[in-house]
Formats: C-alpha cells, structure tokens, sequence
C-alpha cells in the first residue's frame, strides 16, 4: 500500500482535510488558521503534490483510498474537496470505523456524465484538461483556477489565493495531474452511496461550473444520514467564498 504525506497541526479533536486536483494541500490556507484553533488537523498530501518524494510509488484510486482510510486516528471528522471527496466516500466505505464524520465540499459521486448520470461533465471537458496539461502543466492549472471560480462573487479574489496556493509548493507534474484527471474519468461511486451511514455534512456551492449542484442534492438525497449546506453566490471553492461561514459548519 503506498503510504500518504501528512502533516499534522493543532489542538483538539481529529479533523483530516484533503485537497483536490491540481492544488495540493495549500488550498486550505485561508481556512487552516481558524481549523487549527478548536481541531487537530491532519493535512494529507497526495502522492506526487507539494513535498511528496519526487520518485512517489505510483499507486491507482482504491489503493490511494485505502492508505488515506490507513492514515486516519479512530473517530477523526474527514473532509474532502472535489476529487478529495471522492477519496473521502471510499475511505470511508473501506473503514467506517475510523471516521466519525464526513464532510463533502464540492463533490460528486461521478464528475462524468454517463448513460443515466447527467448530473456531471461531458468526457470532452476532461480531454481537454488532458491535452491542455500535456501541452503546457503549469498553465493548465492557471487557467483550471480561474475556471473553478466562475460564478463566484467573489472570483477575483480567490483566483489570486489560488494563485498563491499553487506557488507555495512544486507543482505536480504532468504524470500526476494525467493520473488524477483519470480517476475522475473513471470512478463512479453511485452503487456504493447507501452504504455510508455516518453522518455526512455536504458543502455545495451554489454556482459550481465543476460540480453541479444536482449532483450535492443527489447525495444528500441518497446518503442515509445527510445535511446539505449550499453557499450562495458561491462557485467551486466554498470555503474560499466564505471562510467563517464554512469553519463554522465543522463546529
């Protein structure tokens, strides 16, 4: 099992956040002051991101999943964003004991559309994210910045966080960002939803040109014990939109 990079700060209950694609774990800077204050946070980094080893083992999603449920304490509040959160549902299917909670920001069970999926992306968007990070890496994710903040009142401002976010570490290369649009071409976790009974906090943006908001309210509706909380004006970066406002929803 490949083993995940996490790096832990704080005082208090266990909380985990994971980071999605193209933006490692400083994508939680604006919110990780006031996370630290009441919680233990455990940062988790994905293989190839930020300070991971460069010559990280490659390591496909159910195997990443499993080392990220392997990495939790017992009862720790797990929280993902985008692709992280569907790492998080499937941490949480292979280890439900080790998490108390559940938060979902952003995410989605399927990011493709499919025959009886709409709620999603056509497989289009991904080819182009694709040829785009093959082309030229470095500005794919620029341009993938200011693309998850349309719709956002406050765009501009979270475009140049983001922007800070993607210099605070190396950036992931071109291998890693491939693997990661890959996972979210092929992973489709709708069969397995029922099967997560802890509670499960959904955070959803209510102008997500990524995630749409169909998809949030599908998973409320299909998760057993589900609350969603939708961030008006908001795009795809909700803790971004609102920072307050979203720590206060871990409380």
């Amino acid at each position: 099992m490949s083993a995940l990079m996490v790096e832990r700060m704080g005082q208090g209950s266990d909380l985990a956040l994971i980071h999605g694609w193209g933006i490692g774990k400083s994508a939680w800077q604006t919110v990780l002051p006031l996370l630290t204050q009441r919680f233990r946070v455990h940062l988790v980094e994905l293989p190839g991101y930020g300070s991971f080893p460069d010559k990280a083992p490659v390591a496909d999603f159910m195997e990443t999943a499993a080392a990220l449920a392997d990495s939790l304490p017992a009862g720790c509040t797990l929280c993902g964003w985008s692709l992280g959160g569907l790492l998080a549902m499937q941490a949480a299917c292979f280890e439900p004991r080790r998490v108390g909670r559940l938060i979902l920001c952003g995410s989605t069970p399927s990011f493709i559309q499919r025959a009886d999926w709409p709620h999603a992306q056509p497989p289009a968007l991904l080819n182009s994210f694709s040829e785009a990070v093959a082309d030229n890496a470095a500005g794919a994710l620029q341009r993938f910045s200011a693309l998850l903040n349309q719709g956002d009142v406050r765009a501009r401002a979270n475009v140049r966080t983001l922007a800070r976010a993607l210099t605070a570490n190396p950036l992931p290369d071109s291998a890693t960002l491939l693997r990661g649009l890959h996972w979210l071409g092929s992973v489709d976790l709708r069969a397995q939803i029922a099967a997560i009974t802890l509670p499960t906090l959904i955070i959803h943006g209510e102008n997500d040109p990524l995630m749409p908001l169909a998809a949030a309210h599908w998973l409320n509706e299909n998760l057993p014990h589900a609350q969603l909380k939708i961030f008006n004006s908001a795009a795809h970066a909700p803790f971004l939109n609102d920072p307050e406002q979203f720590v206060q929803l871990f409380i």
